[in-house]
């Protein structure tokens, strides 16, 4: 009667069926133990929260059927209540949770926790994870999740993880090669009064030097103004000749320069300078 008397009722118990199911004679469909828990919660003195029973006897009833694994909520209860805990206990969500969270495992490579826009959505991710379980044992697979995480991964060496082209990231590369280079640079010119001659007369009898790069090094040299500030560029002039100047004189000096680690490494490591005059052992 208190079953049928309520309007959210899940099922159509007869007084027969919940006595089967109170006695343990035989487990019941799961929308006669959520009407069952409803009733019985609001009957408790004080009463009990309904929600938070159905949800309790839910697990407990997927148990019966489907063993220890019955017993952890689905990844659509995660999402609609939380991994649970907010009373201080641990709840098997959060065990699990725990586990599986590569960040208890590893330290995760900063080059892939830069902001960027995704390749695939996450259900077609999610797809080929489950093909490559399938196909390959999940034990491989999650081994091999865990090495892609710790920054062993196709493109790594570029800072791009599977071919990944990101403009932006791009100009910022760029932008921390050049800052590098300029403070090599000054390094270099500190030490060394002649280097930036020396460098003007390798760039102009270099003759592998890229046609364009040589017309605009030309072109450039035409300007004397330009040129005036280039030859004054000392460590103690730098801040006051123009940008213009930085990068001729980057160009005079630097022959290529390249990335060759991760983002995240220190300058020194993350790129690769090739001068045009090398630089003398150290005393």
């Amino acid at each position: 009667m208190l079953i049928r008397s309520r309007e959210d009722q899940l099922s159509d118990a007869s007084h027969e069926t919940v006595r089967s199911a109170v006695n343990g004679i035989r487990v019941p469909r799961w929308e006669t133990v959520h009407d069952i828990v409803v009733v019985l919660a609001g009957l408790c003195s004080p009463p009990r929260d309904e929600e938070t029973e159905t949800a309790r006897f839910l697990l407990l009833w997927r148990t019966i059927g489907e063993g220890e694994s019955g017993a952890l909520k689905s990844f659509q209860e995660l999402v609609n209540g939380g991994w649970g805990g907010e009373d201080g206990k641990w709840t098997p969500e959060l065990v699990m949770g725990m586990l599986v969270n590569p960040f208890s495992a590893i330290e995760i490579h900063p080059s892939l926790a830069v902001p960027h826009e995704p390749l695939i959505p996450e259900d077609q991710w999610v797809h080929g994870m489950a093909r490559f379980i399938e196909e390959q044992g999940a034990e491989h697979a999650l081994q091999v999740l865990l090495h892609s995480l710790k920054g062993d991964y196709v493109g790594a060496e570029e800072g791009a993880p599977y071919g990944y082209r990101n403009p932006d990231r791009e100009a910022e590369v760029a932008y921390a090669a050049f800052r590098y280079g300029c403070q090599e640079i000054l390094r270099r010119l500190g030490r060394e009064p002649s280097l930036l001659a020396e460098s003007i007369r390798a760039m102009r009898a270099d003759e592998t030097m890229d046609r364009d790069d040589r017309a605009e090094m030309l072109e450039n040299e035409s300007d004397l103004s330009l040129m005036r500030e280039v030859m004054i560029a000392t460590p103690d002039t730098w801040d006051e000749v123009s940008e213009e100047a930085h990068h001729m004189v980057f160009g005079y000096l630097i022959k290529q320069i390249r990335p060759v680690g991760p983002f995240g490494l220190p300058d020194a490591e993350r790129f690769r300078i090739t001068w045009r005059i090398a630089e003398p052992p150290a005393a």
